[in-house]
């Protein structure tokens, strides 16, 4: 006799309540975790196909591509004239994200979509500037920058000395890309000026220079060699194969890399003076909207240009003051410089790091660690002479998300920084600067799984903000370590940062100035001059740099303000509760972000 006969009706209502909600909860975790299915699909697609296109991106951002699902030749991607810049990949995946609700997914997935969507919306906003952008400019442009990327091309197997041949091999079709572009550009009345097109120029013939190609003493060689020398010592590499290799290097160089360069400076030759224009952006016809986007895109910063300009002005009166108080208070700093200051207590990277390491412990969260405390090397290096003229005063190289262990710091000693500056610069590159947050947030966000596209939205204001943040903490270390022997040096590390700040913050004015508000060389002129800047070649030096590297010190400074700004809210928020190692694993925790996306996160919204 079916059971089914037995029941009463009760029995029956209450069986089918139960089925009911048993469906209504099937349900409910299919739609769920179908939008958590869906967003983890869009992110892992978007992340294989930005990879799979460079080699260079890809070995710079894993360390065993492999376990990624990347098994593909070695490519060096070249601009292609004709596409649709990425408007189309855009469009999709912004199509894609509206079909998928952030409420369903978990924290860390909802915040990683709120600044995807964020940052698609506003790359697909600058698809029409198509030509204002500058891939080689003669600050940082890839002229300088591959060859550093390629000294310092981890080896870790066999393949990955095939695959840096390979992309060697690839240089001269990368380069007539680039070229293709600028000539694109020039076509378009958007060429650089004849000032900086000279400088290329040059640069293409100190940074390949033919005489230590000749001999064998060029970077790329002598960096080649030692990656194989290591690979040999770790047992996966005979003498039989670097002899290969070296052969294979040499010739790449000399038969590929060289008269790639040499075109470039050919080309460069040839499209001098198609230039119109020398001055700011807005000078060019969509300049000022450009301006707009490159300054959100760059910094992670939502303020318009005016609240930008009134926040940095109050900065520059609060900065402007505090040195004048200082001055009066220690009347002697108007006569001292670095070499009249004092001793500094440490004269060597490594000891200045340790140093840096232990006076930030206090106010800093340990790295994150699932099983033993982690602990991250870190080599100092010089910058190869060649690319000192064309180098930053110091850089920090980003390691792999899945190895953080081995990281380098270069340091470009042209100008042989001082003792203090070598400071406060270890601690901008190190700690608490970029080594410090790079590794704790990736370690943190490894640790958290989330979503991998996260490792590739960059935010400039982030970064640079964050390191400048720290660079700033630093110059209070150095106070500490001499207060109580010399607080007249202590002063001057003072006033040294205060100096720092102002000109940081000036360089950012006169961003907006030149760029957005179409201040002329001369009017340029006259406002150094009121700040005491008045050699000509330092004056028209500043103007060039800030022509050809648009938004570049506000990257630094829009960034580390924006970043007082957020602690401020959270002192507010938090009261009592508030603590810097609070604050600072907050930051670190949310990783890379854009301005919007920490404020939102931090009041819970």
């Amino acid at each position: 006799m079916p059971f089914t006969k037995n029941l009463t009706r009760k029995q029956k209502i209450k069986g089918l309540l139960l089925l009911l909600a048993l469906a209504a909860l099937f349900l409910s975790l299919y739609l769920f975790t179908g939008d958590s299915r869906r967003f983890h699909a869009l992110a892992e697609e978007m992340f294989l196909s930005e990879l799979s296109g460079n080699t260079v991106s890809l070995h710079y951002t894993l360390a065993h591509p492999e376990a990624y699902g990347f098994d593909g030749p070695a490519r060096l991607s070249s601009y292609e004239p004709g596409g649709d810049n990425g408007r189309e990949a855009i469009t999709s995946a912004l199509d894609r994200l509206s079909g998928i609700s952030p409420a369903r997914l978990n924290g860390n997935d909802a915040y990683a979509y709120g600044l995807l969507s964020r940052y698609l919306t506003l790359r697909l906003s600058g698809v029409p500037f198509e030509y204002y952008d500058e891939p080689l400019s003669p600050s940082s442009g890839m002229q300088s920058g591959l060859p550093v990327l390629l000294a310092d091309y981890t080896f870790r197997s066999p393949k990955d000395v095939e695959d840096y041949l390979h992309i060697l091999e690839q240089t001269g079709s990368y380069f007539q890309g680039l070229i293709q572009y600028e000539k694109e550009k020039a076509q378009a009345g958007l060429f650089m000026s004849d000032t900086a097109a000279a400088q290329i120029v040059k640069q293409c013939g100190t940074i390949m220079d033919k005489e230590q190609l000749s001999c064998g003493s060029h970077f790329l060689h002598t960096t080649f060699r030692e990656r194989l020398d290591a690979l040999e010592e770790q047992g996966l590499a005979t003498q039989a194969q670097k002899d290969q290799w070296i052969s294979e290097n040499d010739r790449l160089l000399t038969t590929v890399m060289l008269p790639a360069y040499e075109e470039l400076a050919d080309a460069f030759t040839i499209l001098s003076g198609k230039g119109v224009n020398a001055m700011g952006l807005c000078h060019f016809p969509q300049g000022r909207p450009y301006y707009e986007y490159l300054l959100a895109a760059t910094t992670g910063s939502c303020r318009s240009v005016g609240e930008i300009k009134a926040m940095l002005w109050e900065d520059f009166q609060a900065g402007y003051a505090a040195l004048a108080e200082l001055l009066r208070e220690y009347p002697r700093l108007i006569l001292m410089d670095s070499g009249t200051a004092g001793d500094f207590p440490f004269a060597g990277p490594e000891e200045m790091l340790e140093d840096l390491q232990e006076r930030m412990a206090g106010d800093f969260p340990a790295f994150p660690a699932s099983g033993e405390r982690f602990i991250p090397s870190c080599t100092v290096k010089n910058v190869s002479p060649s690319l000192e003229d064309y180098s930053s005063p110091a850089y920090y190289l980003t390691p792999p998300i899945d190895d953080m262990r081995n990281n380098i710091i270069y340091i470009n000693r042209k100008n042989s920084p001082d003792a203090l500056t070598l400071y406060t610069t270890l601690a901008h590159e190190g700690y608490p600067g970029h080594l410090y947050q790079t590794v704790y947030s990736q370690l943190y966000m490894n640790q958290e799984k989330v979503s991998p596209i996260r490792y590739l939205l960059h935010y400039g204001g982030y970064t640079e903000g964050w390191a400048l943040y720290g660079e700033n903490l630093s110059y209070q270390y150095a106070q500490f370590l001499v207060q109580e022997s010399d607080p007249t040096q202590a002063a001057w590390f003072e006033a040294c940062r205060l100096n720092r700040n102002l000109q940081l913050c000036i360089y950012s004015l006169l961003d907006i100035a030149i760029h957005y508000d179409g201040a002329d060389p001369g009017q340029v002129k006259e406002i150094l001059q009121q700040i005491g800047i008045t050699q000509e070649d330092v004056v028209s030096s500043i103007y060039q740099y800030i022509v050809e590297e648009p938004v570049n010190y506000l990257k630094y400074y829009l960034g580390f303000l924006e970043f007082l700004s957020l602690r401020e809210t959270a002192q507010t928020l938090w009261g009592e509760k508030f603590t810097l190692m609070k604050f600072h694993q907050f930051v670190l925790e949310a990783g890379p972000s854009d301005f919007q996306g920490l404020n939102q996160r931090l009041s819970g919204t």
